[in-house]
Protein backbone atom coordinates (compact mmCIF):
# COMPACT_ATOMS: atom_id res chain seq x y z
CA UNK A 1 0.00 0.00 0.00
CA UNK A 2 3.05 2.27 0.21
CA UNK A 3 2.93 2.89 -3.56
CA UNK A 4 -0.77 3.73 -3.73
CA UNK A 5 -1.82 5.77 -6.75
CA UNK A 6 -2.75 9.36 -5.90
CA UNK A 7 -6.19 10.70 -6.83
CA UNK A 8 -7.44 14.25 -6.28
CA UNK A 9 -11.20 14.70 -5.86
CA UNK A 10 -12.42 18.22 -6.71
CA UNK A 11 -15.96 19.20 -5.69
CA UNK A 12 -17.35 22.31 -3.97
CA UNK A 13 -19.81 20.12 -2.02
CA UNK A 14 -18.04 18.79 1.07
CA UNK A 15 -20.35 15.79 1.52
CA UNK A 16 -19.89 14.67 -2.09
CA UNK A 17 -16.10 14.97 -2.17
CA UNK A 18 -15.73 13.29 1.25
CA UNK A 19 -17.94 10.37 0.24
CA UNK A 20 -15.99 9.79 -2.98
CA UNK A 21 -12.67 10.31 -1.20
CA UNK A 22 -13.48 7.86 1.57
CA UNK A 23 -14.64 5.21 -0.91
CA UNK A 24 -11.49 5.46 -3.02
CA UNK A 25 -9.29 5.33 0.10
CA UNK A 26 -11.07 2.13 1.12
CA UNK A 27 -9.99 0.63 -2.17
CA UNK A 28 -6.32 1.37 -1.63
CA UNK A 29 -5.82 4.77 -3.25
CA UNK A 30 -4.14 7.81 -1.76
CA UNK A 31 -6.70 10.61 -1.96
CA UNK A 32 -6.59 14.40 -1.61
CA UNK A 33 -9.75 16.52 -1.70
CA UNK A 34 -10.12 20.10 -2.98
CA UNK A 35 -13.07 22.50 -3.12
CA UNK A 36 -12.06 24.26 -6.33
CA UNK A 37 -9.49 25.06 -8.99
CA UNK A 38 -7.19 27.16 -6.79
CA UNK A 39 -6.68 24.41 -4.25
CA UNK A 40 -6.32 21.84 -7.01
CA UNK A 41 -3.44 23.79 -8.56
CA UNK A 42 -1.80 24.13 -5.15
CA UNK A 43 -2.14 20.38 -4.64
CA UNK A 44 -0.62 19.63 -8.05
CA UNK A 45 2.28 21.97 -7.27
CA UNK A 46 3.04 19.87 -4.18
CA UNK A 47 2.65 16.47 -5.79
CA UNK A 48 1.54 15.44 -9.27
CA UNK A 49 -1.48 13.11 -8.92
CA UNK A 50 -2.17 10.07 -11.06
CA UNK A 51 -5.78 11.09 -11.73
CA UNK A 52 -8.28 13.86 -10.99
CA UNK A 53 -12.00 13.31 -10.34
CA UNK A 54 -13.53 16.70 -11.17
CA UNK A 55 -17.00 18.15 -10.65
CA UNK A 56 -17.87 20.36 -13.63
CA UNK A 57 -20.44 22.53 -11.85
CA UNK A 58 -18.62 24.75 -9.35
CA UNK A 59 -19.43 28.38 -8.55
CA UNK A 60 -16.06 30.14 -8.82
CA UNK A 61 -14.40 28.34 -11.71
CA UNK A 62 -16.25 25.80 -13.80
CA UNK A 63 -14.78 22.40 -14.45
CA UNK A 64 -14.44 22.90 -18.19
CA UNK A 65 -12.08 25.83 -17.63
CA UNK A 66 -10.06 23.71 -15.19
CA UNK A 67 -9.85 20.85 -17.72
CA UNK A 68 -8.67 23.25 -20.45
CA UNK A 69 -5.95 24.61 -18.16
CA UNK A 70 -4.90 21.15 -16.97
CA UNK A 71 -4.59 19.70 -20.44
CA UNK A 72 -2.54 22.67 -21.63
CA UNK A 73 -0.05 22.25 -18.79
CA UNK A 74 -0.04 18.51 -18.00
CA UNK A 75 -1.24 15.12 -19.12
CA UNK A 76 -2.96 14.20 -15.86
CA UNK A 77 -6.03 12.01 -16.56
CA UNK A 78 -9.40 13.55 -15.65
CA UNK A 79 -12.79 11.98 -14.95
CA UNK A 80 -15.62 14.51 -15.14
CA UNK A 81 -18.61 14.47 -12.79
CA UNK A 82 -21.68 16.66 -13.30
CA UNK A 83 -25.16 16.83 -11.82
CA UNK A 84 -26.62 18.36 -14.98
CA UNK A 85 -25.65 15.42 -17.22
CA UNK A 86 -25.62 17.92 -20.09
CA UNK A 87 -24.63 16.28 -23.40
CA UNK A 88 -22.98 19.58 -24.42
CA UNK A 89 -20.80 19.63 -21.30
CA UNK A 90 -19.86 16.02 -21.91
CA UNK A 91 -18.86 16.62 -25.53
CA UNK A 92 -16.94 19.81 -24.74
CA UNK A 93 -15.15 18.17 -21.83
CA UNK A 94 -14.10 15.18 -23.89
CA UNK A 95 -12.95 17.44 -26.70
CA UNK A 96 -10.85 19.41 -24.21
CA UNK A 97 -9.13 16.19 -23.24
CA UNK A 98 -11.10 14.67 -20.35
CA UNK A 99 -10.66 10.90 -20.18
CA UNK A 100 -14.11 9.83 -18.98
CA UNK A 101 -17.45 11.12 -17.78
CA UNK A 102 -20.02 10.17 -15.13
CA UNK A 103 -23.31 11.82 -14.14
CA UNK A 104 -24.03 12.73 -10.51
CA UNK A 105 -25.16 11.25 -8.25
CA UNK A 106 -22.93 8.42 -9.37
CA UNK A 107 -22.85 4.78 -8.33
CA UNK A 108 -19.59 4.48 -6.38
CA UNK A 109 -18.80 1.04 -7.77
CA UNK A 110 -19.13 2.38 -11.32
CA UNK A 111 -16.86 5.32 -10.47
CA UNK A 112 -14.29 2.91 -9.05
CA UNK A 113 -14.41 0.82 -12.22
CA UNK A 114 -13.91 3.91 -14.38
CA UNK A 115 -11.05 5.12 -12.18
CA UNK A 116 -9.27 1.80 -12.57
CA UNK A 117 -9.93 1.76 -16.31
CA UNK A 118 -8.52 5.26 -16.84
CA UNK A 119 -5.48 4.48 -14.69
CA UNK A 120 -4.81 1.29 -16.64
CA UNK A 121 -4.87 3.24 -19.88
CA UNK A 122 -2.58 5.90 -18.41
CA UNK A 123 0.09 3.49 -17.10
CA UNK A 124 2.54 1.87 -19.56
CA UNK A 125 1.88 -1.91 -19.81
CA UNK A 126 5.30 -2.86 -18.43
CA UNK A 127 4.91 -0.61 -15.40
CA UNK A 128 1.38 -1.85 -14.81
CA UNK A 129 2.52 -5.48 -14.90
CA UNK A 130 5.35 -4.73 -12.47
CA UNK A 131 3.01 -3.22 -9.89
CA UNK A 132 -0.29 -5.11 -9.81
CA UNK A 133 -3.02 -3.75 -7.54
CA UNK A 134 -5.05 -5.88 -5.13
CA UNK A 135 -8.66 -5.33 -4.26
CA UNK A 136 -8.10 -4.38 -0.61
CA UNK A 137 -10.46 -2.43 1.65
CA UNK A 138 -9.59 -1.12 5.11
CA UNK A 139 -11.75 -2.36 7.99
CA UNK A 140 -10.38 -1.07 11.28
CA UNK A 141 -7.29 -3.08 12.20
CA UNK A 142 -7.49 -5.28 9.09
CA UNK A 143 -7.66 -5.23 5.29
CA UNK A 144 -10.47 -7.09 3.52
CA UNK A 145 -9.03 -8.91 0.50
CA UNK A 146 -11.96 -9.22 -1.89
CA UNK A 147 -10.02 -11.50 -4.24
CA UNK A 148 -8.94 -14.00 -1.59
CA UNK A 149 -12.09 -13.55 0.55
CA UNK A 150 -10.15 -13.15 3.78
CA UNK A 151 -8.78 -10.56 6.19
CA UNK A 152 -5.14 -9.50 6.39
CA UNK A 153 -3.47 -7.47 9.11
CA UNK A 154 -0.79 -4.86 8.48
CA UNK A 155 1.92 -7.53 8.73
CA UNK A 156 0.27 -9.59 6.01
CA UNK A 157 -1.02 -12.34 8.32
CA UNK A 158 -4.22 -13.98 7.08
CA UNK A 159 -7.43 -14.16 9.10
CA UNK A 160 -9.96 -16.48 7.40
CA UNK A 161 -13.62 -15.52 7.15
CA UNK A 162 -16.72 -17.65 6.96
CA UNK A 163 -18.81 -17.20 3.81
CA UNK A 164 -21.46 -15.28 5.75
CA UNK A 165 -18.90 -12.97 7.40
CA UNK A 166 -17.31 -12.21 4.03
CA UNK A 167 -20.70 -11.47 2.45
CA UNK A 168 -21.57 -9.02 5.23
CA UNK A 169 -18.21 -7.25 5.02
CA UNK A 170 -18.55 -6.97 1.25
CA UNK A 171 -22.02 -5.47 1.66
CA UNK A 172 -20.65 -2.88 4.09
CA UNK A 173 -17.70 -2.12 1.79
CA UNK A 174 -20.07 -1.30 -1.06
CA UNK A 175 -22.22 0.96 1.13
CA UNK A 176 -19.93 3.09 3.35
CA UNK A 177 -21.53 5.59 5.74
CA UNK A 178 -25.01 4.29 4.93
CA UNK A 179 -27.34 2.83 7.54
CA UNK A 180 -28.21 -0.72 6.52
CA UNK A 181 -31.13 -2.51 8.13
CA UNK A 182 -30.83 -6.20 8.87
CA UNK A 183 -33.24 -6.89 6.01
CA UNK A 184 -31.14 -4.81 3.61
CA UNK A 185 -27.98 -6.60 4.73
CA UNK A 186 -29.63 -9.92 3.92
CA UNK A 187 -30.50 -8.65 0.43
CA UNK A 188 -27.01 -7.26 -0.24
CA UNK A 189 -25.37 -10.42 1.05
CA UNK A 190 -27.56 -12.52 -1.29
CA UNK A 191 -28.70 -14.65 1.62
CA UNK A 192 -30.56 -17.73 0.38
CA UNK A 193 -30.57 -19.81 3.54
CA UNK A 194 -32.79 -18.14 6.13
CA UNK A 195 -31.34 -20.31 8.89
CA UNK A 196 -27.80 -19.20 8.05
CA UNK A 197 -28.53 -15.45 8.14
CA UNK A 198 -31.95 -14.51 9.45
CA UNK A 199 -31.93 -13.70 13.18
CA UNK A 200 -28.16 -14.29 13.17
CA UNK A 201 -26.89 -11.04 11.62
CA UNK A 202 -26.18 -9.60 15.07
CA UNK A 203 -24.11 -12.64 16.06
CA UNK A 204 -22.05 -12.52 12.88
CA UNK A 205 -21.40 -8.81 13.25
CA UNK A 206 -20.30 -9.43 16.84
CA UNK A 207 -17.78 -11.99 15.54
CA UNK A 208 -16.62 -9.62 12.81
CA UNK A 209 -16.08 -6.85 15.36
CA UNK A 210 -13.80 -9.13 17.36
CA UNK A 211 -11.62 -9.42 14.27
CA UNK A 212 -11.54 -5.81 13.06
CA UNK A 213 -12.33 -3.38 15.88
CA UNK A 214 -9.49 -1.86 17.95
CA UNK A 215 -11.89 -2.14 20.92
CA UNK A 216 -14.71 -4.64 20.17
CA UNK A 217 -16.57 -3.58 23.33
CA UNK A 218 -16.86 -0.05 21.91
CA UNK A 219 -17.17 -0.57 18.13
CA UNK A 220 -16.43 2.42 15.89
CA UNK A 221 -15.90 0.78 12.49
CA UNK A 222 -19.21 -1.10 12.26
CA UNK A 223 -21.60 0.91 14.38
CA UNK A 224 -25.03 0.02 15.70
CA UNK A 225 -27.75 2.52 14.77
CA UNK A 226 -30.53 2.17 17.31
CA UNK A 227 -33.77 1.24 15.59
CA UNK A 228 -32.05 1.37 12.20
CA UNK A 229 -29.46 -1.35 11.79
CA UNK A 230 -25.73 -0.96 11.19
CA UNK A 231 -23.38 1.58 9.62
CA UNK A 232 -19.86 1.03 8.30
CA UNK A 233 -17.69 4.05 9.07
CA UNK A 234 -14.43 3.68 7.03
CA UNK A 235 -12.30 5.94 9.21
CA UNK A 236 -14.07 4.95 12.43
CA UNK A 237 -10.90 3.99 14.26
CA UNK A 238 -9.62 7.57 13.92
CA UNK A 239 -12.77 9.53 14.73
Amino acid sequence: MSHAQHIVVVDDEAAARDMVGDYLRMHGFKVSVCDGGAKLRAEIAKERPDLIVLDLNMPEEDGLSIIRDLKQKSGIPVIMLTATASPIDRVVGLELGADDYLAKPCELRELLARVRSVLRRAVPPVAAAAAPTRNLIRFGTKWLDLDARLLRDDEGNEHPLTASEYSLLKAFAENPKRVLTRERLLELANARDAEAFDRAVDIRIMRIRRKIEPDPAHPRVIRTVRGGGYLFFPMGEKS
